[in-house]
């Protein structure tokens, strides 16, 4: 018999339209599974069951009250949100010891965009520092754990988020990715990781994103989940001052439509050409397989990034680091990989920094150049499987934790700065039994067919009859 927190967010959310099951018990089977298996997974820094109970009780009440054909696609269902976004209902500390009990008086605006689509926070999921590294680990809370196996990391910098939906403690979570941490989470996770578009996504109410690197997103288990999350996160707000075109009709509906034929490109290497374990490139070879099967021309292509754009991310990076909201009197209070690239970072002059960054575009304007002839690119999203715990950082150097973070992060920060739409799907595991995630890049501005193509791989691979076998 299959058990609630196995249904998708969709279908969760089916089962609550149509009566089989109520909000509250709902929100109280997956309140119930985190008390079981957090403590070992450490997915969540805030949990607040009062509070989610309170809001399964609002929606039991809007079911009595109104037509419930009328509701929202994911309306009822459990979420979380990331440490990363602000709330007003709990803390948000950024990963931060600097920031521990600080409670923002409004809420980010996908927060309000998810509430508003009727989901039901539990918490917030854990995030390193600023989500300035690869892995999940504070100083106020162990690294998390990828629900595939407990001896490797999760990810980040959503890695509560993704151990959170992997494990079926929430069926969807709000993420961010700035340089991958979306898709990093849903390749060591087993989960759908979809970064939308650059301005596809609200930031308010905070200043916008001068690096024009972040953006908003969701961790499902399914291609459709992923792409109700979308639609719930554009439904308020704009993401930018100008909004970018949509599909015609929903994401939703794209998850439902074939794609057509697509012309698609693949690489292996890496922007910073470091070493792709091998199973990296047999995922690649796996999705390409399927690819073919459905129909699509799948061609070799040269690497669209080299090493000059890693170098010029890493220091993008650090300009970022230095950016973050700390009084001087709490910079003590940071971990050393922080201090480490806020220095670095302060070290430029204004002019320089403004140089930066548009050479970071430009370089960016040249990479889309450069697959422009592609409906679809695939590569890789890591070039190394899960890490073990503590590889990021029992070496207790600051330089070495970040060049760890680079070398994990070799394929995925390219779409930041490009501003395209990209996703991680989980089509291969190990021998080991540790998840492998693809990475499908879309044309700006068309997670359209990013999505109806995810959705013919999902189909084709069967990844959402797998759950992890592990007992927490």
């Amino acid at each position: 018999m299959t058990e609630l927190h196995e249904l998708s967010a969709l279908d969760q959310a089916a089962a609550v339209r149509s009566g089989e099951v109520g909000p509250v018990e709902l929100v109280d089977h997956h309140l119930a599974r985190i008390e079981a298996m957090d403590g070992r997974l450490h997915a969540f820094v805030t949990v607040d069951p009062d509070n989610a109970r309170q809001q399964a009780k609002g929606a039991e009440q809007t079911l009595l009250d109104g037509d419930r054909s009328e509701l929202p696609p994911l309306f009822g269902v459990p979420t979380a949100m990331k440490d990363l976004t602000i709330t007003r209902d709990a803390p948000t500390t950024f990963g931060s010891r600097a920031h521990l009990g600080f409670r923002s008086p409004l809420d980010a605006d996908v927060v309000k965009a998810l509430r508003e689509a009727g989901l039901i926070s539990l918490g917030k999921t854990t995030t390193s520092e600023f989500g300035l590294t690869a892995h999940t680990e504070t100083d106020f809370g162990p690294e998390t754990r990828t629900p595939w196996d407990l001896a490797y990391s999760a990810g980040g910098s959503s890695g509560g988020a993704g151990a959170a939906v992997a494990a079926g403690l929430v069926p969807i979570a709000q993420a961010s990715d700035g340089g991958g941490s979306i898709r990093i989470p849903a390749s060591a996770c087993g989960l759908v990781g979809l970064k939308p578009s650059w301005g596809r996504v609200s930031d308010g109410p905070l200043p916008p994103d001068s690096s024009r690197l972040f953006v908003r997103g969701v961790l499902t288990r399914t291609v459709r989940d992923s792409a109700a999350g979308l639609d719930a996160l554009v439904a308020g707000r704009p993401g930018g001052l100008v909004p970018i075109t949509g599909p015609a009709g929903s994401f939703l509906a794209a998850a439902d439509r074939a794609p057509g034929q697509l012309r698609i490109g693949r690489f292996t290497v890496p922007a910073n050409r470091v070493e792709v374990d091998p199973e990296c490139v047999r995922a690649v070879d796996v999705a390409t397989e399927l690819l073919v099967e459905a129909g699509h021309v799948v061609e070799e292509i040269k690497p669209p990034a080299g090493p000059e754009f890693a170098q010029l991310f890493t220091r993008v990076t650090t300009l970022l680091a230095a950016a973050a909201p700390v009084s001087g009197a709490k910079e003590k209070l940071l971990r050393p990989v922080t201090r480490m690239l806020r220095e670095r970072g302060a070290g430029f002059t204004g002019a320089e920094a403004l140089s930066l960054l548009a050479a970071l575009q430009g370089t960016g304007r040249a990479i889309i150049d450069r697959t422009a002839a592609y409906d679809v690119v695939l590569c890789p999203t890591l070039p190394l499987l899960p890490r073990p715990l503590g590889w990021f950082t029992d070496g207790g150097d600051p330089e070495e934790e970040f060049d760890r973070t680079m070398q994990f992060v070799a394929f995925t920060p390219v779409q930041n700065v490009t501003g395209q739409p990209a996703v991680s799907l989980p089509v291969h595991w190990s021998p080991g039994g540790l998840p492998v995630g693809v990475m499908l890049i879309g044309r700006p501005a068309d997670e359209a067919t990013l999505i109806s193509v995810s959705a013919q791989l999902e189909e084709a691979c069967g990844w959402t009859g797998r759950w992890p076998s592990h007992q927490y």
